[in-house]
């Protein structure tokens, strides 16, 4: 009887999840269509102002460890209480702005709160589903990530047409509709009550985070050396006291540290579709900016439509198969991609539905197999670390896209293609395939077949 209550407040709590989920990704992509609005008001070049992107995406990335260690010792419905009123207050901040720093004050404020949605979706999963039924509960909140990355240029092109920019900082204060049912749903469950938190090594940590992402995004070495160096004062740290940020055996465990090497090479790799692509648009084919919003729609709403599906099948044929079957799907989008990288944009975004479905089906087969490698009194910080490393590879992808596509190539390397020109978009998508081919190797030499897998990753 209280299994069957847990599973039918897990149902209601995984639909509010996808309803939060769609809002903050939204939230988070949405100021991308206006940095030369933003530019043009504040008399500030384009690289300044993409700090309202750049550190939105820094501080998300940190926080959401941050809170994946705290749900490990506090209530979830108290953490996600206050991550959606501050989320809230930066909004408010930013809707009232009248100069720079009080728009980027306002988007890191909201970024600290929003930081918790992650953590709340990895945890939510986890603590109300059974290890049989949670890849489609996984499914249905990747439904919100996709539904959030379709609408949200969408919106805030409408939103923009007929009103200031600074509007789209009301779209997150929706979210405060879905706190009381947090508040209602979600039970008092902490794997640790009362243990200590380490605020040094988490500060050491999300040190480390913010000067490797500077470095690597800004081509900044000094950034990267002083990164490598607060790494290995963190690494002291958590091997100095009781009860570290992160626990040193959680990274003996085989199968969770593959899996983030996977997690961390697919994630970047993934980035390519949402980067790439507006770019490739824009330049190659010569779209407006509101044709490329339209034509990366599709993608996303077949990821939406097939999300849950794609949780099924891991429940149904185990988290292995889904995984090949995401790799496949991957591998067509990039060898189409690359082959076919002059052709219209219509087809173009076809070829995307592939890639975009198959991000989805891989994220939720790596979050699935790796919820399940994991002890209960470290799922908050082990899932929490999936969630920050997503976050730091699409954050360092984007500055390699960027010098690859800024240096451009005079030669093609993929033997199929036939287009006079295009060459760098095309050896990039090309060298995407042939390392999506290396990662399925080494996933199965790690992890071997499907059915070894499903034991393996699922026991």
């Amino acid at each position: 009887m209280e299994t069957e209550f847990k599973q039918q407040t897990g149902e209601k709590l995984i639909r509010i999840l996808m309803f939060t989920l769609t809002l903050s990704v939204m939230s988070a992509f949405m100021f991308n269509l206006v940095l030369p609005q933003i530019s043009e008001e504040f008399d500030l070049t384009i690289a300044q102002v993409s700090w309202v992107s750049s550190a939105y995406v820094l501080i998300y990335a940190i926080g959401s460890v941050t809170y994946g260690k705290l749900a490990d010792s506090f209530k979830l419905k108290n953490l996600i209480t206050f991550g959606l009123i501050f989320f809230a207050f930066g909004s408010l901040i930013g809707l009232a702005s009248q100069a720079f720093w009080m728009v980027l004050a306002g988007r890191c404020l909201q970024a600290v709160g929003a930081a918790v949605i992650p953590a709340t979706a990895m945890l939510i999963p986890i603590r109300y589903f059974a290890p049989e039924r949670r890849g489609s509960a996984i499914g249905t909140a990747t439904v919100g990530l996709a539904l959030g990355n379709a609408l949200g240029p969408v919106i805030s092109a409408f939103i923009i047409s007929f009103a200031h920019w600074r509007w789209l900082f009301c779209v997150p204060l929706l979210l405060l509709l879905t706190l009381p049912f947090y508040r209602k749903y979600l039970g008092d469950e902490q794997s640790n009550p009362g243990k200590k938190f380490d605020w040094l090594g988490g500060g050491l940590l999300a040190a480390t985070v913010a000067m490797l992402l500077l470095g690597v995004t800004n081509g900044t070495w000094l950034f990267i050396i002083g990164g490598i160096l607060v790494l290995g004062l963190f690494i002291m740290r958590i091997r100095s006291i009781e009860d570290p940020f992160i626990q040193p055996k959680l990274f003996k465990n085989k199968r969770y540290t593959v899996s983030l090497s996977i997690v961390f090479l697919i994630s970047g790799i993934g980035f390519s579709l949402a980067f790439l692509s507006p770019l490739l648009l824009a330049r190659v084919h010569q779209l407006p900016p509101s044709w490329i919003g339209f034509a990366m729609v599709p993608a996303a709403i077949a990821s939406a439509i097939l999300g849950r599906k794609g949780g099924k099948l891991a429940d149904l044929k185990g988290n292995s198969y889904l995984f090949f079957l995401a790799s496949g799907s991957l591998l067509i989008c990039f060898v189409l991609l690359s082959t076919f990288t002059g052709i219209s944009p219509v087809f173009i975004a076809v070829f995307l539905i592939f890639g975009n479905v198959g991000q989805s089906f891989m994220l939720i087969a790596m979050s699935n197999s790796i919820s399940r490698t994991l002890p209960k009194e470290q799922v908050g910080v082990g899932m929490g670390i999936f969630s920050m490393l997503n976050f730091i590879a699409a954050a360092m992808s984007t500055g390699v896209y960027s010098r690859v596509v800024d240096l451009g190539s005079d030669i093609h390397w993929n033997p199929a293609y036939f287009y006079p020109s295009c060459f760098t978009y095309s050896n990039i998508y090309f060298v995407l395939a042939a390392l999506h081919v290396g990662i399925l190797l080494f996933y199965y030499i790690q992890f071997g077949s499907a059915k070894k897998t499903s034991v393996q990753m699922e026991s």
